[in-house]
């Protein structure tokens, strides 16, 4: 029997899996779908809040810690499966910051390194962004990651662990409460019990707290829709991500270039619409002209998690006696993922936390 029941099989819910399989663990996973096929799928995969000086000390302080994790887990889980996440640490150029004494500020005071470049600098990195810049901040630590690829290698690692079992295309509806305990997961086909001393882990992105209120319990989680276009290009059109004016350009290792993203309120729709794509394009070609030149190959939207600050929520759920949850990162969600489930697992298993959980606790 497993030790413990994993609802949502994106970054968050996998990476939770593989540590509790690691620590030794039974885990079940469920999924309604494909793990790896949602908002973990469809981000963009810059490792750092995209402008992290703006960013609360509870999301920075996770942010910081995950991003020397990245390297290393992208390595083991090439070795480990065969598949490459790609991970690249290129650097990040931003152009026309408008608060850059902050951002250098807080670089100082973080120890991170983010400097003030001239035009020269600037173009002979990135010869082909938008003309006419008097400079930009470089911050040369930065990877990034693709998002498919990651969530592709995570299934693999897990599908190989013999502790761990992926139950894919079952969704769980409700949750089922006895007593102070959750009793049964509710699923299309049927209850399925839960067991004395198995422990329900949500992870399930914007769909957290759906489930969580069918057992009386408010989440303040909320779908919020993004929406990004993938260019077909040829390597060294952009070769590091740029940012500009809260829209991004992202490289990958085979010459495509991914530009995002939209920010929607529209409740649980996922549809795509020509006024975003004609958006991301403008903004794509304002970034890089050359990308005016080259076709759009794929464009597709996302459910991020959205919470009142961006803080997720992470612990025990109060009133519950087994029921925890890692919800709400937001549009860091692939960010946090390492931090934020180390925390989680720490709690779970009775280790000294990497960080103080306060900030991360559900009301109530």
């Amino acid at each position: 029997m497993s030790d413990f029941l994993i609802i949502g099989g994106g970054v968050i819910g996998m990476l939770t899996a593989l540590q509790l399989g690691d620590a030794g663990h039974g885990v079940t996973l469920f999924e309604r779908g494909e793990c790896g096929r949602e908002a973990s799928w469809a981000g963009g995969g810059i490792v750092s809040p995209l402008y992290p000086w703006r960013y609360s000390a509870p999301i920075s302080q996770l942010s910081r810690w995950s991003e020397g994790v990245y390297p290393e887990l992208a390595l083991r889980l090439l070795e480990e499966t065969g598949i490459d996440p790609e991970y690249r640490q290129r650097g990040l150029l931003y152009l026309r910051v408008e608060d850059a004494p902050q951002a250098l500020a807080w670089a100082r005071d973080v120890g991170k390194p983010l400097e003030r470049v001239d035009a020269a600098f600037l173009y002979a990195k990135e010869p082909n962004v938008a003309p006419g810049c008097d400079g930009a901040l470089w911050m040369p630590t930065l990877g990034s990651i693709r998002n498919p690829r990651l969530t592709r290698a995570l299934r693999a690692r897990l599908q190989a662990m013999p502790q761990v079992r992926l139950e894919e295309g079952v969704a769980i509806n409700a949750l089922k409460r006895s007593g102070n305990d959750i009793a049964a997961l509710e699923t299309e086909a049927g209850n399925r019990s839960v067991g004395a001393g198995q422990q329900v882990i949500v992870c399930g992105g914007a769909w957290a707290a759906t489930l969580l209120d069918s057992v009386q319990v408010t989440l303040p989680v909320r779908p919020v829709k993004g929406q990004m276009i993938l260019f077909k290009t040829e390597p060294g059109v952009v070769n590091r991500v740029v940012l500009m004016d809260g829209r991004y350009v992202i490289p990958r290792a085979d010459g495509r270039v991914l530009a995002g993203s939209t920010l929607e309120e529209t409740g649980f729709d996922r549809s795509t619409s020509e006024e975003a794509r004609e958006s991301l394009w403008e903004s794509a070609k304002r970034i890089v002209p050359a990308l005016a030149e080259c076709p759009v190959e794929h464009h597709w939207a996302g459910l991020r998690p959205g919470s009142p600050a961006g803080i997720p929520f992470i612990g025990a759920v109060p009133g519950v006696g087994n029921l925890y949850v890692n919800a709400g990162h937001y549009r860091n969600g692939l960010v946090l993922a390492p931090a934020s489930t180390r925390l989680l697992v720490d709690g779970l298993l009775g280790r000294t936390p990497i960080v103080d959980p306060t900030a991360y606790r559900l009301p109530g």
